[in-house]
């Protein structure tokens, strides 16, 4: 790998990181003041439904402006916006006003700016980056976000332990700084051939439909992701309900299995990006997924304590920066560069719409459905025995249905003929 070939990509890459970092840390310590508060599930996931919902809504429109605009001044607009939400929080916070609904509604402008920001962002990264080390950056950015899920529970606990969660939102808006000068002032992003801007808005965006209804393999690579996604984000709305409310769980087991998640990610973020080229990325995405899907749901759903949590932790995460690497290679060896705004965004629209679904899913079903279900249960029934009695074995019950699910969904979309033939194509 030649360093200068990719010296703008790193200082994107680094900066980018860091803020990432600031900003995970503001999301752990909301999630925990607003579970320590409400102590539902629900509510809790509410704060990913806000900002996944306009961003699902609108992304397939994002696009188009992505592919018109410059992708510099997007990203630097888009961030900036979401620096001044930020800054809305912290002035809520120290004049003692901060509500539920402040959140769901700053949650949801962030949404909103980040679906012009993210395809911006991944067309960024395409032109910064020779084709031949794809592979090798994508496990890169995979690894930084595997270090921001391993740091973000230990500096985010330590920082409100020592200073309240008021710090933890000041380090966010320094590292969104940072972040944001670097952008402005080092980094010079490529020029792309730019035919979106002869063509109306809402061409721009049907051009991004037809293309993939006119490439079916990713198209149902796309609907394949969108089924794992439901069944992840029901786990995301789930695991917090579980492990902050079982007996032996707390804040202290949530960081530390979140911490896993990210030594896990982290270990295969490593492995993906000294692997050579599969001879079947499609093969490598369907197992990765099939081996996650099969571990920690069903670990989670009968563990009793952290150690088998974090165990499953590890099991289901070490194998997804694998995934997630080849199927960045798909895509952005497939789409050109000056289609991947438009693409990308409707792929956003169809991949991602499961996501506030399945939290909205996850969060309704523990508060109504398994937890009053094993609350109602004689000390002598089988669920109690296998899932126990405490609060969030109702949780336990539902990381066991949605284990199956997982393992069904990866069955079926292995053998959809047309995810198969992208491999003939690579």
């Amino acid at each position: 790998m030649k360093l200068h070939e990719l010296k703008s990509f790193f200082i994107l890459w680094l900066t980018q990181s860091f803020s990432a970092l600031g900003s995970a840390m503001t999301n752990f310590a909301l999630v925990v003041w607003l579970y320590q508060s409400s102590g539902s599930a629900l509510t809790t996931a509410m704060l990913s439904i806000c900002s996944y919902a306009p961003y699902v809504l609108m992304s397939i429109f994002a696009g188009a402006i992505s592919d018109k605009w410059n992708k510099k001044t997007v990203m630097l607009v888009s961030d900036s916006f979401a620096a001044l939400c930020t800054v809305a929080v912290l002035i809520l916070l120290k004049t003692g006003s901060l509500e539920v609904w402040h959140l769901y509604v700053l949650n949801a402008l962030n949404g909103l700016m980040n679906t012009v920001q993210q395809p911006a962002s991944d067309v960024a990264v395409t032109l910064l980056t020779p084709e031949k080390y794809y592979q090798k950056t994508s496990g890169m950015r995979s690894f930084s976000n595997s270090l921001v899920t391993i740091l973000t529970p230990v500096f985010a606990a330590a920082v409100m332990a020592f200073w309240g969660i008021d710090v933890v939102i000041a380090f966010d808006l320094i590292t969104f700084t940072v972040a944001f000068l670097s952008l402005l002032l080092f980094i010079k992003i490529p020029a792309v051939e730019e035919k979106a801007a002869e063509e109306s808005f809402f061409s721009t965006v049907k051009s991004g439909l037809v293309y993939l209804k006119d490439n079916q393999g990713i198209l149902w690579l796309i609907f394949f992701l969108a089924a794992i996604n439901l069944i992840a984000s029901v786990y995301d709305a789930a695991l917090p309900a579980m492990l902050l409310s079982h007996k032996n769980g707390g804040e202290t087991v949530l960081g530390a299995v979140n911490t896993c998640v990210g030594i896990a990610t982290l270990a295969g973020s490593v492995l993906v990006t000294f692997m050579p080229a599969p001879k079947s990325r499609v093969r490598v995405i369907c197992n990765t997924l099939l081996i996650s899907m099969s571990t920690e749901n069903f670990l989670l759903a009968f563990g009793k304590s952290p150690i088998i949590w974090c165990i499953g932790a590890i099991l289901g995460w070490i194998c997804i920066p694998i995934m997630n690497a080849n199927m960045d290679v798909i895509f952005r060896t497939r789409i050109p560069p000056e289609m991947q705004g438009r693409v990308y965004s409707a792929r956003n629209t169809m991949q991602f719409f499961t996501i506030p679904v399945g939290f909205f899913l996850g969060g309704l079903l523990v508060d109504n459905v398994f937890e009053p279900f094993m609350a109602a249960q004689s000390v002598d029934s089988i669920f109690v025995r296998i899932f126990g009695s405490e609060k969030g074995s109702g949780a336990a019950f539902l990381f066991f249905v949605i284990g199956i699910a997982g393992v069904l969904v990866c069955l079926i979309f292995r053998r959809n003929k047309h995810i198969r033939g992208l491999d003939t194509k690579d």
